[in-house]
């Protein structure tokens, strides 16, 4: 598989668009004792020498949202760090990691490096644009950028596809792209076979020093085919990203023994107006495949019964419902589908996620996990046999004064 090769030589390319939290996270203050030490003695250097051998550098931001983000959960589990004001005098926090819990703090220092970077003066023949929230800077002055701005994604990851078809559109066709994140991978596969007309090359850095590597999205596009890469994006969402959790990693031997989820996940990867007839059918077997390579059973209900009572698996290590399930396929297209689905597009239309497995909660989004009721509320304790033999003297369900129940060894027998 060609993701497995690790490719050291830098590319040589004519663009290049940065990731920049991942930047900022790579870039450590060392001795610098306040913002502008820092902008001064370390990012404008780096943003220097990344321009140097090339004709356009893309420098992206996160934008963050007051209320409605789909990223509220994953952020609140970081923790919320202390506020800060950034000027340029202002002191350095001693915690950087923990500066960057707060995204007001990350904002405002995305707002203060932007204007920094935009008082440097470029060589003839070279061109630097930077996000500014919603809209765009460009040294030298650029009369058109409705490519560009306005734009309304929350995320670099997506954004960062949007500068990269710009790049191409103004004639860059060898792009390479600085990141930390598996998901942007993902996107350039999916943008190189979009765009594999204009396109010769797009990478992918990842690390620094010795451990520095780059990844040849377009190679990836044209091992998997049209097909595939078009599928890649779905299949990753509904197998865990940042927005869409999931508790089990499929291996390549799950998907080659079951061609068909191909298909179902293609159905997903361009705006689905709702779930197609039978998609959550097929995606029910594939997710039963994850976790018994060797069922035979398309029912994920039926599935956890089997896991539970006759392997003796854990809760936490069984499939989802099917009620889960669907609400899980309903955020993976929403993600996949509908946010990743217009990557390259600057300013995009978004059904509600209420309406694709999220619901709110004061303001915010979170994931509708299930339509099913809380076992909690319908049930105490959870006790179960693993009887072989009916009547066995030391069932659990017996000495607890209960009936033995479908999910014990003897199915209900003792």
């Amino acid at each position: 598989m060609v993701l497995a090769d690790k490719i050291t030589d830098a590319p040589h390319v004519t663009s290049i668009t940065l990731d920049g939290p991942a930047v900022l996270e790579m870039l450590k203050p060392g001795g610098s004792r306040t913002f502008q030490e820092y902008s001064t003695a370390v990012f404008i250097p780096y943003i220097e020498s990344q321009l140097e051998y090339r004709s356009r550098l893309d420098l992206v931001w996160d934008c963050y949202l007051k209320s409605g983000s789909l990223k509220a959960t994953v952020r609140c589990n970081r923790g919320k760090g202390i506020r800060r004001r950034v000027i340029a005098p202002g002191p350095l926090p001693s915690n950087w990691q923990n500066f960057f819990r707060n995204s007001d703090n990350k904002e405002e220092l995305f707002s203060f490096l932007s204007e920094q970077v935009m008082q440097l003066v470029v060589k003839e023949n070279k061109q630097l644009v930077v996000t500014d929230k919603k809209q765009v800077l460009t040294v030298p002055p650029r009369k058109d950028t409705a490519n560009l701005a306005p734009c309304n994604h929350e995320e670099a990851d997506t954004r960062m596809m949007v500068h990269a078809a710009d790049a191409l559109e103004c004639g860059h066709r060898r792009i390479l792209i600085r990141t930390v994140d598996t998901d942007v991978v993902i996107l350039a596969v999916a943008l190189a076979n979009e765009r594999s007309e204009v396109l010769d090359e797009i990478w992918l850095t990842f690390g620094t020093g010795k451990n520095r590597h780059y990844i040849a999205a377009h190679q990836i596009a044209r091992a998997l085919g049209p097909e595939k890469s078009r599928a890649l994006p779905v299949f990753h969402a509904i197998t865990g990203c940042d927005t869409v959790i999931a508790r089990r990693q499929p291996g390549r031997a799950t998907c080659n023994a079951f061609p068909e989820v191909t298909t179902a996940f293609l159905s997903l990867a361009s705006t689905p107006s709702e779930l197609p007839d039978g998609v959550l059918s097929t995606l029910e077997r594939f997710i039963v495949l994850l976790y018994d390579r060797t069922s035979t059973c398309c029912d994920v209900n039926v599935l956890r019964k089997k896991l539970f009572s006759g392997k003796s698996r854990s809760l936490e290590d069984l499939p989802p419902t099917r009620a889960a399930l669907e609400q899980h396929i309903k955020r993976a297209a929403y993600q996949a589908g509908h946010i990743w689905g217009q990557a390259a597009i600057a300013f995009v239309s978004l059904p509600s996620p209420c309406d694709w497995g999220w619901m709110k909660s004061d303001d915010e989004l979170e994931p509708l996990w299930t339509t099913l009721s809380e076992v909690s509320k319908s049930c105490h304790e959870l006790i179960s046999c693993g009887c072989r033999k009916q009547h066995g003297g030391k069932c659990r369900c017996k000495k607890a004064a209960l009936k033995c129940t479908g999910l014990c060894a003897c199915e209900g027998g003792c």
